[in-house]
């Protein structure tokens, strides 16, 4: 059985509202790239949400829909990729498999961008720097090629020796941010971190019974990114040091219900900008 099969759902749930989170999902996570979906795939997402469409009938209706679209057009394309991925974001959170496994992190990966990066499922070969809005274009220090399969044996290991029972909610939760602040900044690919990261982790809280407040993801998915390079950003000589306040805050609102103010512009570091 190949990795594509493995996600084919053969009874699609009815309940409504849970198809309606799994959409507002995939969309919302991928407003992290800026990407907007076609008005054709809310037009298919509501048939969907209503039962008179499967997902895999959705995807050949989207891929039928698109050779038709002029493939230079880099809006049509950018629209291509939000439907395709918010299709398949909707499909894995959807299924309830799961494995904790980086092979698992990659299968995501190759499924969600399978036919739109040719390096899907592949961990990048190369180092990356990438300018980031919040450190006024400074950049994350991402783990070095060489070093990204060693980095996730450590995080996954880690992981599963830990112990949840031992530790108090304000622990729970700052342990479940520094793991996933730590597979992030690992970021294997060469794009497509964030939501597969996000999707990843979400199937991993789902199989410990966590109850996932799905409207976080739909509202505030830049913030979680932002709250990630928070978390993985330092530059001592200026006194700054990573911090991991504003991606609990984002797991209290996530796992909790809490009703956290999680205002984008707050992630901004300030003294990056004194002087501009």
């Amino acid at each position: 059985m190949s990795n594509d099969e493995n996600y084919i759902i053969e009874e699609e749930t009815t309940d409504l509202v849970k198809k309606q989170e799994y959409w507002d999902t995939g969309i919302g996570l991928n407003k992290v790239d800026n990407l907007k979906p076609s008005k054709y795939l809310l037009d298919l997402s509501k048939k969907n949400i209503n039962g008179e469409l499967k997902y895999n009938e959705v995807e050949d209706l989207l891929k039928t829909y698109y050779e038709t679209q002029d493939p230079n057009d880099v809006n049509i394309q950018e629209e291509k990729e939000c439907d395709l991925v918010s299709l398949r974001i909707a499909i894995l959170l959807e299924d309830k498999s799961f494995g904790f496994s980086p092979i698992t992190l990659k299968n995501i990966h190759k499924f969600l961008f399978k036919d739109i990066y040719d390096f899907a499922g592949q961990y990048r070969t190369y180092n990356i720097t990438k300018k980031e809005d919040i450190p006024n274009g400074d950049t994350v220090k991402y783990v070095n090629y060489q070093d990204i399969e060693s980095y996730f044996e450590y995080d996954f290991k880690e992981e599963k020796d830990f112990d949840y029972s031992k530790v108090n909610n304000d622990e729970l939760l700052l342990h479940i941010a520094k793991f996933t602040s730590s597979i992030w900044q690992v970021h294997a690919f060469g794009e497509g971190n964030t939501r597969t990261t996000a999707v990843f982790i979400e199937k991993y809280l789902n199989t410990m019974g966590f109850n996932i407040n799905n409207d976080m993801f739909k509202n505030n998915s830049l913030y979680f990114r932002n709250a990630l390079v928070r978390s993985n950003y330092g530059n001592i000589p200026k006194g700054i040091y990573p911090t991991f306040d504003y991606l609990v805050m984002f797991f209290e609102n996530l796992l909790q219900n809490k009703n956290n103010n999680l205002k984008n512009k707050d992630l901004y570091i300030k003294e990056l900008f004194a002087n501009n």
